[in-house]
């Protein structure tokens, strides 16, 4: 396996890891108070906004070859860096900040 299918992989794991935790988080918007819930909602929408632009990201990276992919690399993990907080397991995160404040 080489270095990019290496990183696409553990980029994909993660996804995996936050794609699960964010359906935690869906389901306590379900039960939490009007106030708590509309927090839960527009943090959901930009962690879904994000998920989605890194797994574009990481099927484009499959295009390129070995040799070229290390620019792109760059842009997903910018975008990781805004989501890989939910790739944690709801303890390691504050409870979702506290609930949203």
């Amino acid at each position: 396996m080489n270095t990019k299918d290496a990183y696409k992989q553990k980029i994909e794991a993660e996804l995996e890891l936050a794609n699960a935790n964010l359906e935690v988080l869906k389901a306590k918007a379900k039960i939490a108070t009007s106030d708590i819930q509309i927090s839960y909602l527009k943090e959901i929408e930009k962690l879904e906004d994000n998920y989605a632009i890194v797994q574009s990201k990481l099927q484009k990276l499959g295009e390129f070859g070995e040799g070229t992919w290390e620019h792109l690399k760059k842009d997903v993990e910018h975008t990781w860096d805004l989501i890989k907080e939910y790739a944690k397991t709801p303890d390691d995160k504050n409870e979702i900040k506290k609930d949203i404040k």
